[in-house]
C-alpha cells in the first residue's frame, strides 16, 4: 500500500480529527488472548471473557479477532458459536501478537468529511510502555498489518505514543496524563508545548488537558483510561477514592481537583462526574491496576470491567445514567487485570464513515 499523503502532512491540516468513542463504529479490534507470560494461571478464565465480549459486541458492529495461526482460528471460531456471538459480523484475521493489548499498538482512527479517503489512522511508535517489556515492542507492526488489510492510508510519526495515553470528546479537547507522555521513557527530547502540538495536529484537537498520575500497579506510566473518561462532549468520569488510607487517594483527589478547575476547547467548564475504586484487587501479592474507569463504549452498549466488589452495582448505576441509551453490561475482570489491563486497554473502535 502506497500511503498517499506527503511526509510532512498532518492529519489535522488535512481535515482528520479522531471521533469520540462514542461516535457510530464500523468495527471493534482484538486480540485472542494466548501469552502464558501475562496469565500464567488464568489464560482460560480470560479467554471466556473475550467470547463474552464478542458476544456482546458482534449484534452491533463488525468484530475483527486477531489470532496467530489457523488452528487457532478453527478453535476460536467452533467457542464463538458455543459463545452465540453473530458470526457473520465476525471475522478472525491470522496476525499474529505478542499480547492483547491493541488499545497501545494498534492504529488509533481517524476520519473526515471529505468523501475521498474518509478514514485514516495514525501508527505511533510503541516501545513496550517505556522500554519496560522488549519482546512487545514486536507488536509495532500490527498497525502496519491492518492498514494492509483495510487499504487505508497511514501517517506514520516518529513519536513514541500508545492509544490508552490519550482520550477525546469529540469537540477539540484531548485528556492525557504528565506521569505518561511527559515521562523521559517515552519521548525526552520533546518539551511538553511540543507534545501539545503534536497532539494537536494528529488527533485534530484544539486544546489539551493535563492531569498527573495513574493508579497504583500500573505499570503504564499512568495511562487516561485508568483515571478519566469522556462520557459526553461535556462531562467526564473520572475515580475517586474514598480511604483517605489508600495509596491511590492523594493521586486521585489532585487529578478530580484539576478536572474541576478545567476548562474545555470553548472556555466551558466541565460536568464532572465521580466513580468509586474497587477494594484493592492483588495478584501473587502485587496490587492490580484495577478500575471501573477502564470501559469500553460500543455501538448500543457499553462493557465495563467489574471485581466481584460492593461498589459494582453503584458504578454499573452510574455509567448507565451517563449512557442512557445503551445497555450497560458488567465483565469480571479479576484474572484480566492481572495482566495489568482491562477491557479498553484491549480493544480499538474503527469509526463509521460516510
Amino acid at each position: 500500500m502506497i500511503n498517499p499523503f506527503p511526509a510532512s502532512s498532518t492529519p489535522a491540516g488535512l481535515g482528520y480529527a479522531m471521533p469520540a468513542e462514542w461516535a457510530r463504529h464500523r468495527a471493534t479490534w482484538l486480540s485472542w488472548p494466548h501469552n502464558l507470560e501475562t496469565w500464567p494461571t488464568y489464560l482460560e478464565i480470560v479467554r471466556e471473557i473475550w467470547l463474552r465480549m464478542v458476544a456482546a459486541l458482534s449484534p452491533h458492529e463488525q468484530v475483527y479477532l486477531l489470532v496467530s495461526d489457523g488452528a487457532v482460528k478453527t478453535e476460536v471460531t467452533a467457542r464463538l458459536n458455543v459463545a452465540k456471538a453473530d458470526m457473520a459480523n465476525v471475522t478472525l484475521l491470522e496476525i499474529p501478537t505478542v499480547d492483547v493489548w491493541m488499545r497501545d499498538y494498534g492504529p488509533t482512527f481517524v476520519t473526515r468529511t471529505d468523501p475521498d479517503r474518509p478514514l485514516a489512522f495514525n501508527d505511533w511508535i510503541f516501545n513496550g510502555w517505556g522500554g519496560k517489556y522488549k519482546a512487545y515492542e514486536e507488536d509495532e507492526t500490527v498497525a502496519r498489518a491492518i492498514a494492509e488489510l483495510l487499504q487505508v492510508p497511514v501517517f506514520d510519526h516518529r513519536l513514541i505514543l500508545e492509544g490508552g495515553s490519550i482520550e477525546v470528546n469529540g469537540a477539540g479537547t484531548c485528556l492525557t496524563t504528565e506521569q505518561c507522555l511527559l515521562n523521559r521513557n517515552r519521548n525526552p527530547h520533546l518539551s511538553r508545548a511540543q507534545i501539545e502540538e503534536f497532539l494537536k495536529n494528529s488527533l485534530g484537537v484544539r486544546h489539551v488537558l493535563w492531569l498527573g498520575e495513574g493508579i497504583v500497579g500500573d505499570d503504564t506510566d499512568g495511562h487516561i483510561d485508568d483515571i478519566a473518561r469522556f462520557v459526553n462532549p461535556t462531562t467526564v468520569a473520572c475515580i475517586i477514592e474514598s480511604d483517605a488510607r489508600d495509596d491511590n487517594y492523594r493521586f486521585l483527589q489532585a487529578n478530580h481537583e484539576r478536572l474541576q478547575s478545567a476548562r474545555d476547547q470553548d472556555g466551558n467548564k466541565l460536568n464532572i462526574v465521580c466513580l468509586p475504586c474497587p477494594a484493592p484487587v492483588y495478584y501473587d501479592g502485587a496490587r492490580l491496576p484495577a478500575s471501573y474507569a477502564n470501559f469500553y463504549i460500543a455501538n448500543e452498549v457499553v462493557l465495563v470491567p467489574v471485581f466481584d466488589d460492593d461498589n459494582d452495582k453503584a458504578t454499573l448505576g452510574i455509567l448507565q445514567e451517563c449512557f442512557p441509551s445503551r445497555k450497560i453490561i458488567g465483565l469480571r475482570c479479576n484474572e484480566v487485570v492481572a495482566g495489568l489491563g482491562a477491557l479498553h486497554c484491549v480493544t480499538q473502535q474503527e469509526p463509521a464513515v460516510g
